[in-house]
């Protein structure tokens, strides 16, 4: 099996989800945002892993100027189509409008809730799974702002 590779060094790209450290990133604790979904970078070397994965060692300027290995179902061209969202999993953010459920609001205008998922179409802002409480509701963007801190 030969693997080609879908850019080159010098190539421009875009990380499509967040990276997070899997313990091979010195200097920071397993689990910590090393780069943000929607980052810019330039790929400096590709490689091989295991003899069936591209990775790409990827040069990110903004958010700590780092290099981090990337597999290539995590990168698109950087001036492919691209919308952004405002959060991600974890994020904790405020609901602008009250919900309900049934016809009873279950959930106040100004609770506080947890994205648990980002739902991404082509060409469509984002949608996001908060649970507040107990329960878990499938919110625009629009409906959400970040927690007051």
């Amino acid at each position: 099996m030969i693997l080609e590779p879908l850019f080159t060094c010098d190539d421009t790209v875009r990380v499509v989800r967040n990276i997070r450290n899997d313990g091979t990133y010195p200097g920071q604790a397993t689990g910590v945002l090393l780069v943000r979904r929607g980052s810019v970078g330039y790929v400096r070397h590709i490689g091989v892993f295991l003899q069936d994965q591209i990775i790409y060692t990827v040069h990110f300027l903004e958010g700590g100027n780092r290099v981090v290995g990337c597999r290539e179902s995590e990168l698109i061209a950087a001036d492919a189509p691209w919308i952004s969202n405002r959060f991600e999993r974890g994020d904790r953010v405020t609901a602008l409008r009250a919900l309900a459920v049934g016809g009873k609001i279950t959930v106040d205008a100004g609770a506080v809730g947890e994205v648990m998922a980002v739902l991404r179409e082509p060409d469509a802002p984002a949608i996001y799974h908060v649970l507040f409480g107990k329960r878990v509701f499938e919110i625009p963007e629009k409906s959400l702002r970040p927690e007051d801190t």
